[in-house]
């Protein structure tokens, strides 16, 4: 199969897989939602942040290694996959034994044992890295979609089960241990490959010595991306981290799955094309485009409608993450760009520049966090979205270098879609508080994001937006 038709196969598929299971993801939370209290999700997103540490180290930069790799062999998945397991082992016995004190530090007792049941994760998910990270270095996403979708299903549906009997948080933890099992089994499978005992500390040491950087790069991020709810549950309560958490999911239903289903097909087509830096770029650019072009109306949207999404979907006991959400949705914009620059550098082999961008980030981070902590939590979420932008400065300098496509081109290509999307936004929000204002929330949801699509759509096709040329190809081909 040739790379243009792979890139399409693998486009196609991975959009049914994210968008698919997200949906039903996305679902089965609402559903959880309403039969749940805020307190419950915030007692699991308060050790989101131990989870994600031990993940990373994990699923590590290796994984990427293989990926990125063009001349692998059985020698090489076999040891990363030896490397895996043990690691997870160990990260698991780790957790087991922080778990006290994590429950002594928000002073919630029951969290020992959520803890160290929701940890058995860690070891299930170790025995499908491997492939995972085959079918993907392969683009064979029409399977890994094939996987995904029974295992979210028998998952959520049994985490509804536990919810509607009363579980209460329990139910999480046993929808996310059914779903991982379900999901590895049919890994294994699909997959067709079977490790064997082997355990080449050559290999070893050059997956390592890319993956590690990729590793720290993750625990950085998986840190400070962590650090909001550590600090809202800690200096307010799990009830605020619960509307924290929704809004936040909420957001990333469009955002992160749409950056996540490019990358999946973007990393590995990325990494064919690594060496002809025009080819690149041109792929590049095109994919930024029509990313913030799709990615901004949405956001805009969901800034004008929080109200009634959230009272619709979630009922008025969650109101009060409606700020949340709309703050949020700002910072979410730039997301995909932070991610696609990033990807530039791991194709080009430069972990060690990703880590250092990483550091950089980390640390301004700090300093917005110290800034913004006295305005309380407004004012720390509206620091999320001064770091977004200043994250996306940092990020588009090494790009800039390589594929000669600077920062200021890229904001002179994502503008006009921004813009755009902004000035619709302020439309719909001017009809909505003096027309539409008092309707059910349906109907008004309904009209106004059809009111949106025809003023942003329409203005895109007057002023004749290069990005409505790229998705008429795209559908085309």
């Amino acid at each position: 199969m040739s790379l243009k038709a792979q890139a399409k196969s693998g486009m196609i598929w991975t959009f049914a897989q994210q968008f698919g299971t997200q949906i039903i993801s996305f679902a089965i939370s609402i559903v959880l939602a309403r039969l749940l209290v805020p307190e419950d999700f915030g007692v699991i997103a308060l050790f989101g942040v131990v989870m994600g540490i031990a993940s990373a180290f994990i699923n590590g930069g290796m994984g990427s290694s293989l990926i990125r790799s063009n001349d692998v062999d059985e020698k090489d998945f076999s040891t990363v996959f030896i490397f895996n397991i043990v690691l997870s082992l160990l990260m698991y016995a780790v957790v087991f034994i922080l778990a006290p004190f994590i429950s002594d530090f928000y002073n919630m007792p029951i969290l020992t044992n959520i803890i160290r049941v929701y940890s058995i994760t860690l070891i299930i998910s170790a025995f499908n890295i491997i492939q995972s990270t085959r079918l993907s270095k392969d683009m064979a996403f029409k399977t890994m979609f094939k996987i995904q979708l029974p295992s979210l299903i028998i998952g959520g549906l049994t985490g509804i089960g536990f919810a509607y009997s009363g579980f209460g948080v329990w139910s999480l933890v046993y929808s996310a241990l059914i779903q991982n099992i379900i999901s590895t089994i049919q890994y294994w499978i699909y997959g067709k490959w079977k490790p064997k005992l082997i355990f080449d500390v050559q290999k070893f040491k050059i997956h390592f010595s890319f993956g590690y950087r990729m590793t720290l790069s993750s625990l950085l991020d998986i840190i400070f991306n962590n650090i909001y709810p550590i600090i809202i549950g800690k200096i307010y309560s799990p009830t605020q981290l619960g509307y924290y958490n929704r809004a936040d999911s909420l957001k990333q239903l469009p955002v992160s799955n749409l950056s996540n289903a490019l990358n999946k097909v973007t990393f590995p087509l990325f990494a064919k094309i690594s060496q002809d830096d025009v080819k690149l770029k041109d792929v590049y650019q095109r994919l930024l485009r029509v990313v913030i072009f799709i990615i901004a109306p949405t956001l805009a949207l969901m800034v004008v409608l929080a109200e009634p999404i959230i009272r619709f979907l979630l009922t008025e006991k969650w109101l009060p993450a409606v700020p949340y959400l709309q703050i949020l949705a700002i910072s979410g914009l730039l997301y995909p760009i932070h991610a696609y620059n990033l990807n530039i550098l791991q194709v080009k082999g430069r972990s060690d520049l990703f880590l250092r961008l990483e550091i950089i980030k980390k640390i301004l981070i700090v300093i917005i966090l110290i800034c913004s902590l006295p305005f309380g939590i407004y004012g720390l979420l509206w620091g999320k979205v001064i770091g977004s932008v200043l994250a996306f400065f940092i990020n588009t300098h090494y790009t800039g270098k390589f594929l000669n496509y600077t920062f200021w081109q890229q904001i002179l290509d994502l503008f006009p879609s921004i813009i755009l999307a902004g000035l619709a936004g302020l439309g719909v929000y001017l009809i909505n508080q003096y027309i539409t204002n008092g309707w059910m929330d349906l109907i008004n949801i309904t009209i106004s994001t059809i009111l949106f699509m025809i003023i942003y759509l329409g203005c895109a096709f007057i002023l004749n937006f290069k990005e409505i040329l790229h998705i008429k190809q795209l559908i085309k081909k």
